[in-house]
């Protein structure tokens, strides 16, 4: 079977003035502030080309485009959450709760894609902003691509009704649930409690208070045949939620990941996780602290078709 989950082709945002976004802060634990901002731009910057250059180095294609100074996009280093790419040649965009969020939607990205990849329809759902309903992006779906499942926990940022409105565009399942930290706080997006690879799934099951909602989120993963592997709320806090599978040019699996996260891991859970792919990580300690997302947010999976000569 082709492996519809993972690929080779990676849409990445390169930093012009990265940091802390108060407009986010509210709803993200995961956020904190750094005192020297400049600072912070020039260590994500350093960071983002490191982990740029340790996944092209492992066989995945990297697209980079560069960030605009103006309008100033803080968080524009995580794409994936106003834009997803589908193998039949779908965009989605997406409604963002921050007003400077909303400004990273770039019709110029899209347009640059195209002279690779086939884009056949583009379905806009940032009209749901002018009610205040929000879903973004492969931060608050976890997709299983090849089942057609989105995985959603319920927050300020995933909205129900835009859930169940892109599954019906999309010919997904939703499965949603009300998922918190370990100090009771709405978990911001689902992407940073769970991971779905092609034949394994990690997740914080801690999070799932309600023993229903937990029983039907395991069930779906074991009947689509994942092997679960559970992290702890203090494995969650160090983004070892916050993977993504790719492949790479050779066909060959990798699960890339934080250094913080790969360090978070025991032994075991590792040597379970090897056993589907190569385990890849970057240091990217000041994007995590400062944008409270990690190594898959700021990964947009391009699975569009390739543009034939």
């Amino acid at each position: 079977m082709t492996n519809h989950q993972a690929t080779n082709n990676i849409l990445m945002i390169r930093p012009v003035s990265f940091g802390f976004n108060e407009q986010t802060a509210e709803s993200n634990a995961f956020q904190n502030r750094d005192a020297n901002q400049q600072a912070v731009q020039d260590k994500a910057l350093a960071e983002f080309d490191g982990f740029v250059n340790t996944l092209r180095v492992n066989g995945v294609n990297v697209t980079v485009i560069d960030d605009t100074a103006q309008p100033h996009t803080p968080d524009s280093i995580f794409p994936n959450n106003w834009v997803s790419f589908h193998t039949d040649g779908n965009v989605f965009l997406y409604p963002m709760q921050a007003k400077n969020r909303r400004l990273e939607r770039r019709e110029d990205i899209i347009s640059k894609l195209e002279d690779t990849f086939k884009v056949g329809h583009v379905i806009d759902l940032s009209r749901f902003e002018a009610e205040n309903k929000f879903l973004e992006g492969t931060g608050s779906m976890v997709l299983d691509r090849q089942n057609k499942i989105a995985y959603a926990c319920l927050s300020p940022r995933t909205d129900k009704q835009v859930l169940e409105f892109f599954c019906e565009q999309a010919g997904y399942k939703a499965i949603s649930f009300e998922a918190v930290d370990a100090h009771g706080k709405a978990i911001y997006h689902t992407n940073v409690l769970m991971c779905i690879g092609s034949a394994f799934a990690v997740i914080c099951t801690d999070s799932i208070a309600n023993p229903h909602e937990k029983v039907v989120v395991l069930e779906s993963l074991r009947s689509t045949h994942k092997q679960i592997v559970p992290i702890t709320f203090d494995q969650m806090n160090r983004f070892a939620g916050n993977m993504l599978e790719v492949t790479n040019k050779a066909g060959e699996t990798l699960i890339v990941m934080s250094n913080n996260a790969y360090q978070a891991l025991t032994d075991e859970q590792k040597n379970m996780l090897k056993k589907y792919g190569k385990l890849v990580y970057a240091d990217i300690n000041t994007i995590e602290t400062n944008g409270g997302g990690s190594a898959r947010c700021m990964m947009a999976e391009v699975h569009l078709p390739v543009v034939t000569l």
